[in-house]
């Protein structure tokens, strides 16, 4: 059995140190959490529910824990809502499940240090991108293109719950992500280990579709009406863009994290 605890989600931790929110992806409300413990194909740590909770679908979660042999806590509502962060629709339960793809990027880092100097990389950073539908998006597409891995930072953006679950269409639970406390902190670690942190923005010389791009390179995605944060300009080495025509000004966040995505893997397979 697991010994891991579940903090609450404001905890922040080091740059090199795995808390819960770095290994876990808590899934609150009762049909996802069914939902994933009928998913052979994840592990459930735990499944934690209110004292108070009570009902049919509650019977049948703790009836499906038990077949699969997961533990199940119980705490009060309030710890539960803490827990699961999002105030109203947890509806008495959560389970933490297993992320496998899901490390630190001080940990992608050493690892990336070990491999061949000729290795290429490809990353995306997700800057301030708040909405939920968004972030799934943007990890299924990822994901997709075989990108080594998508910084999601604790601060800025949404975590990783059943409206991003969703938007991925399952598909967070075995994406890349790396975790850092901010982006600007990410794109620094990312920077000292040689690889090149651009961020996308419009009008931006480079042409991310006809320029070519270092071959250790993560792509920056800044907020949906903002662009790229103040902290995280001062990380970059560059900016690129994705050509526009028609009097078109920008894209959704997430259609161009899918451009990006496939783009940085055809400057892999050329």
């Amino acid at each position: 059995m697991h010994q891991h605890v579940h903090t609450d989600g404001g905890e922040d931790v080091g740059p090199s140190t795995r808390g819960p929110k770095d290994t876990f992806i808590t899934v609150y409300g009762r049909k996802p959490v069914l939902e994933a413990l009928a998913d052979a194909t994840l592990t459930v740590d735990k499944v934690i529910a209110a004292d108070n909770a009570r009902g049919g679908s509650l019977a049948a979660i703790l009836a499906a824990a038990r077949d699969r042999g997961v533990p199940v806590r119980r705490a009060s509502e309030h710890r539960v809502k803490v827990l699961a962060g999002n105030g109203h629709h947890d509806q008495g339960v959560l389970a933490d499940v297993v992320a496998p793809r899901m490390r630190l990027v001080a940990e992608f880092v050493d690892e990336l240090a070990g491999a061949p100097a000729d290795r290429p990389s490809a990353l995306l950073v997700l800057d301030a991108v708040t909405n939920p539908a968004n972030v799934g998006m943007v990890l299924r597409s990822a994901t997709a293109a075989g990108l080594d891995g998508v910084l999601v930072p604790r601060r800025g953006v949404p975590a990783i719950d059943p409206l991003v679950i969703k938007a991925s269409a399952g598909v967070a639970f075995r994406a890349p992500i790396l975790r850092a406390s901010s982006a600007a902190d990410g794109c620094a670690t990312l920077r000292a280990a040689g690889i090149t942190v651009l961020g996308l923005a419009a009008g931006a010389p480079t042409s991310l579709l006809r320029d070519r791009l270092p071959d250790r390179v993560a792509l920056v995605l800044g907020n949906e009406t903002n662009g790229l944060s103040q902290d995280v300009l001062g990380e970059l080495d560059g900016t690129v863009s994705i050509p526009m025509h028609g009097g078109v000004e920008s894209l959704n966040v997430a259609s161009a994290a899918a451009i990006a995505s496939y783009e940085l893997l055809r400057h892999r397979h050329p």
